[in-house]
């Protein structure tokens, strides 16, 4: 198995990893759909592809489009949800890179406006898995990965905020990782979807580290990738 050929979306597609990961998955054959809330900067992630490869002189095998949606609000996402299956079919890929970071000043400086800024990734997360969790397990082979921080294993006042949406991120995204083996326990089928996470310090310098590691978890077999947590601690990986 590899990604060529999959229906793979990118969810916070408009940042430097999001368009890392469209061109890594994009010629690796995969069908991509980079979705953003600004369409301005969605188009500078296309323009920026089509420069790659003609400066490459490179045809790329995969395929990239994009879509507008404000992936915090849940109708939006079910319509985008509507108009991904009419125009491309079911998806066989979930890439989460919809994130920020806000802290400092101590637990005192954990504002509430900050949390809710926060939140937001976590919202939108639960939004996509929910909307696309029919694609992903009725797919040969469906992959939903996120983007979480080692600040979950070593948590600080001055980043309280962070950590604890970090937290319920990954506890999400194991819940839909039993989700995926339950469903294949009781249909008495091979497990062929998982749920991943990626753990990092920092994504400067690891785009490309994350983008590859992504694109390969096609390589692997979903028993063996479900429910795991990959650290990625260095841009060589």
């Amino acid at each position: 198995m590899t990604v060529s050929g999959r229906l793979v979306i990118i969810a916070g597609a408009t940042s430097a990893s999001g368009l890392t990961a469209a061109r890594v998955l994009r010629d690796a054959g995969a069908r991509v759909v980079a979705v953003g809330r600004d369409a301005g900067k969605l188009r500078d992630l296309v323009d920026s592809l089509d420069a790659d490869a003609e400066r490459l002189g490179t045809a790329p095998s995969g395929s990239v489009r994009t879509e507008v949606c404000d992936l915090g609000d849940e109708d939006a996402v079910a319509s985008l949800a509507e108009r991904v299956h009419e125009a491309d079919g079911p998806v066989d890929g979930v890439l989460h890179l919809v994130g920020g970071w806000r802290g400092g000043g101590g637990l005192a400086g954990q504002t509430d406006a900050d949390y809710r800024f926060l939140e937001g990734s976590l919202t939108a997360l639960r939004h996509v898995s929910r909307a696309f969790d029919a694609d992903l397990r009725a797919s040969e082979a469906g992959r939903l990965a996120v983007v979480s921080s080692t600040a979950v294993t070593r948590p600080v006042a001055a980043g309280a905020n962070y950590a604890a949406v970090k937290a319920a991120t990954e506890a999400w995204t194991r819940a839909v990782a039993q989700g995926f083996a339950k469903d294949a326990r009781d249909a008495d089928k091979p497990l062929a979807a998982a749920s991943v996470i990626f753990r990092l310090k920092s994504l400067d310098g690891l785009e490309e580290a994350l983008a590859q590691r992504f694109s390969d978890l096609w390589l692997t077999d979903a028993a063996d990738v479900n429910d795991t947590i990959v650290e990625l601690t260095d841009p060589s990986l």
